[in-house]
């Protein structure tokens, strides 16, 4: 296991053995709008770069990241995958000790999860969330671990903040919100027909409704601090795309 470089997010599970790590932009060799470690290998980023900094983080979690194909849905895969096995997921498990389960982000939110029996982490963006995402996770991670949902732990890591995710009524009837009432999570926007939603809000929601015993993490904004975290919120608009992060847990070969 290589040295983490400075900055990274290192988030803390009650569980034996299980650890986990998170990227930020710094410590890879990326440039420009990509600088400096960018994780994202369709993003437009010089390959080259891309593999060094992913070496680098495969260094830094001691081990070989599996890299999901997000498409922002609910399936989740068990981890490692069989010879031929589709990639295309948005959450991933695991039982063994050594195997990581990684998640890409730059504005969705990534969340890690711990349970006796074994680690998951998941991408929630809106639609992934709406879609159930985070549930189908807990009842997957309890059912190979052989725990109930009281017994899991969940990591909320950076995303875009309440200040920050303006949105329309598509996403508030994604969570049957509704635009003449009030709602927790949803405050109302700038503009006519437009809200400020809290992503990690409706996250703890879901992940408290699904039974998770304690949820930590949460409070990073990536669009209001670029100097630490990619946001493709922020940056499409200037540069034409955004780098990723990666949020990885696992748990030590005894």
């Amino acid at each position: 296991m290589s040295e983490v470089p400075a900055g990274w997010l290192r988030p803390h599970f009650a569980v034996a053995g299980v650890r986990a790590l998170m990227s930020t932009r710094a410590g890879g060799v990326s440039q420009g709008v990509y600088e400096s470690c960018n994780l994202g290998d369709a993003v437009g980023d010089d390959p080259a770069a891309v593999h060094e900094n992913r070496r680098r983080f495969a260094g830094a979690i001691g081990g070989v990241p599996t890299w999901l194909r997000q498409v922002h849905g609910r399936r989740v895969l068990r981890l490692p995958v069989a010879a031929g096995e589709s990639l295309e997921a948005d959450a991933c498990l695991s039982t063994e000790p050594g195997v990581a389960c990684v998640i890409q982000v730059a504005d969705c939110l990534p969340v890690l999860f711990a349970a006796p029996g074994g680690v998951a982490a998941a991408h929630a963006g809106w639609r992934g969330l709406a879609d159930g995402v985070l549930e189908a996770t807990v009842e997957a991670l309890a059912g190979a671990s052989g725990c109930a949902p009281p017994d899991i732990e969940a990591w909320l890591g950076p995303c875009i903040g309440p200040r920050q995710f303006e949105v329309g009524e598509d996403v508030l009837a994604g969570f049957d919100a509704d635009a003449q009432r009030a709602h927790p999570r949803f405050a109302n926007g700038a503009r006519p027909g437009r809200w400020l939603a809290d992503l990690a809000g409706l996250a703890r929601d879901r992940l408290a409704a699904a039974g998770v015993g304690a949820v930590s993490g949460g409070g990073w904004c990536t669009v209001e601090d670029g100097s630490r975290f990619f946001s493709y919120r922020r940056d499409r608009p200037r540069f034409g795309n955004s780098g990723r992060m990666a949020a990885a847990i696992w748990t030590e070969r005894r």
